[in-house]
């Protein structure tokens, strides 16, 4: 039977004030589909890696499994994809059929095998690295984000394969997805690391109950040290006017009569000790209530620059169709766009939506057909999937999109930053912090039109949550790609619109 011992594990990157991971001790079963969970940054890819042993670490990580990690390592993406995962999975090429069976069951045609990794959807290339996986039975399977730029059908296959599966690890946000799976969740927050014994479920009934518990308790707790806050300020008040009284004073109706200074001075001393002491106390008491104080994950609402247009018909477009190397990729699709409309774009991975987005902000040369009506007074804020070479500081970032910097920094704590990640380069942040920095950037524009384009990918459960709010509150007008079902049908005003593939004989 294979284990994953871990005892005493500490671990924090060499630029960082806390360990992600502080006397952590834990016991793997190779049996448990165990799903992480947690708030990006919180060391969900790090604990992966550490299994891996890429880090230097203190305590003890002992096990008798080998471990597959996904998604693989594309070092060189100019070549073919055949080449590309011959190299992942170290076969011959006499073992190519091995990829094709598994590659059938993601829907991949054989053809794609010749072209080169690079020209793939992010999409595609995510399901050829799938491909490698599923190929791979004798190793323990340490899977992160495996639903990212997977269309519906590619994320079911996913999950009909794990379900399959004796064991593994896997970091998914997914709700739909996941509670399929897993059997186990490690959940990964800012306090604490908790086990369990169930599923997604399982975890956000006892989430919610924890953390409603921890705000009942640091309201009172708040409503207290207030309390002793305000009698520490009179008392501070009391000692401060004791000090000055050592002038004459006069008793009611007596104006003119002379009091003895020595014994005023020594009365105002008197009462300005008891003060201080009384205000030392209070101090005392102050201080250890904050420390009782929970430091829980606070969900704060999400704000939006939208500035609605006057524009009612934001985007038109008729017979529309976009191709890619000469090659068109779509069927014609029209719809017309109008202010307060939030459309979503569906179809299998390949098919061009990101493309055709492309082309709707400009790239003429990817427009194969049809007719665009997009007017010059609407400002758009777009919302890329290519976010994953961001570098640098954030004030160059936010300068570099003409973003408030402290708006941007406020943004940024409402998605869960930790202050300490601010001097952080961002080319060190992990994907999830990634995503929330071009979301940040999104949300903080000022704009009348949101275009985009799979915007939960990486993205923390708590985070989709509050994303989902701020939609529904605000009611701005929006053009989307996402495959999560649930997202999808929560906050689009009409049915999907599906893009569906083109075939010469619709000509």
């Amino acid at each position: 039977m294979g284990t994953i011992q871990i005892k005493n594990l500490s671990f924090r990157y060499d630029d960082m004030v806390n360990n992600i991971f502080n006397q952590f001790s834990l016991n793997i079963d190779e049996s448990w589909k165990l799903g992480l969970i947690g708030r990006n940054g919180r060391g969900k890819t790090t604990f992966l890696n550490l299994l891996l042993g890429k880090y230097h670490y203190y305590g003890k990580i002992q096990s008798n499994l080998h471990f597959n990690y996904f998604p693989q390592r594309v070092s060189n993406p100019t070549k073919s994809v055949v080449d590309v995962l011959m190299d992942v999975l170290g076969l011959n090429n006499s073992e190519v059929w091995k990829i094709q069976l598994e590659m059938d069951r993601l829907g991949l045609a054989d053809n794609l095998l010749t072209r080169t990794f690079s020209t793939l959807s992010p999409g595609e290339q995510t399901k050829v690295l799938l491909a490698t996986l599923f190929a791979d039975k004798e190793t323990f399977q340490l899977i992160d984000e495996p639903t990212n730029h997977l269309d519906i059908t590619g994320r079911q296959v996913v999950a009909n394969y794990l379900k399959s599966k004796r064991g593994f690890i896997v970091v998914s946000h997914d709700h739909h997805f996941i509670d399929q799976i897993i059997d186990h969740v490690l959940s990964i927050d800012r306090a604490k690391i908790q086990l369990f014994n169930g599923n997604y479920d399982t975890w956000q009934r006892e989430f919610d109950r924890e953390n409603q518990t921890e705000k009942n308790k640091n309201t009172h707790l708040q409503n207290e040290i207030k309390r002793l806050s305000t009698t520490a300020n009179q008392a501070k008040h009391w000692a401060d006017n004791a000090e000055k009284k050592k002038s004459k004073k006069a008793y009611r109706g007596q104006s003119n009569v002379n009091l003895d200074k020595g014994f005023l001075s020594h009365k105002a001393a008197k009462v300005m000790k008891r003060s201080k002491s009384t205000l030392q106390r209070m101090e005392a008491t102050i201080d250890e209530k904050k420390l009782l104080l929970k430091n829980i994950d606070d969900v704060s609402p999400l704000t939006l620059n939208y500035k609605q247009s006057y524009q009612h018909h934001v985007l038109i477009l008729n017979d529309f169709q976009v191709q890619r190397n000469q090659t068109i990729l779509n069927e014609p699709i029209t719809f017309d766009l109008t202010k307060g409309q939030r459309l979503v774009l569906e179809g299998p991975n390949g098919l061009g939506k990101t493309t055709l987005i492309k082309a709707i902000l400009g790239e003429k040369q990817l427009i194969a057909r049809g007719s665009l009506s997009f007017s010059k007074e609407i400002k758009v804020s777009y919302l890329t999937q290519e976010f994953e070479n961001i570098s640098g500081l954030l004030e160059a970032y936010a300068m570099q999109y003409n973003v408030e910097l402290p708006m941007f920094l406020n943004m940024l704590r409402k998605l869960g930053f930790e202050r300490s990640t601010f001097t952080e380069d961002l080319s060190e942040l992990s994907m999830g912090q990634k995503r929330k920095i071009s979301l940040a950037r999104s949300l903080c524009e000022p704009a009348n039109f949101y275009i985009w384009d799979e915007p939960l990918n990486y993205l923390d459960v708590i985070t989709r949550q509050q994303i989902q709010a701020l939609i529904l509150r605000v009611q701005p007008t929006m053009l989307l790609i996402d495959h999560d079902r649930d997202f999808v049908k929560t906050i689009a005003t009409e049915p999907p619109i599906e893009l569906k593939k083109y075939h010469l004989s619709d000509m």
